[in-house]
């Protein structure tokens, strides 16, 4: 039993070219941690993908949509204690 959960950047659902090295890489593990997810259905464990669509506090080009910690973990616990989707994304 359990829950495991696995974060990516945007780009792993809307690729940006200023990440262009690092979209496939997430686009792969967003794929990996769906089927994972449908591979545990029935065993009790769940596994979901976090997408965070924002620069977590600052350090982002000017005008980015950034967001904090505390505003993000949400979305973490309500997959966790829902177990009704195998993805989430966070937007600003």
């Amino acid at each position: 039993a359990g829950t495991l959960l696995f974060t990516a950047g945007g780009g792993s659902v809307d690729p940006v070219p200023m990440f262009g090295n690092a979209n496939p890489a997430q686009a792969a593990l967003r794929n990996w941690v769906i089927n994972l997810n449908k591979e545990l259905d029935g065993s009790g464990v769940h596994a979901a993908h976090v997408v965070i669509n924002v620069w977590i506090g600052g350090g982002g080009p000017e005008g980015g949509p950034t967001a904090t910690p505390e505003q993000i973990a949400p979305l973490y616990w309500d997959l966790h204690e829902n177990r009704d989707r195998s993805e989430a994304v966070f937007n600003a």
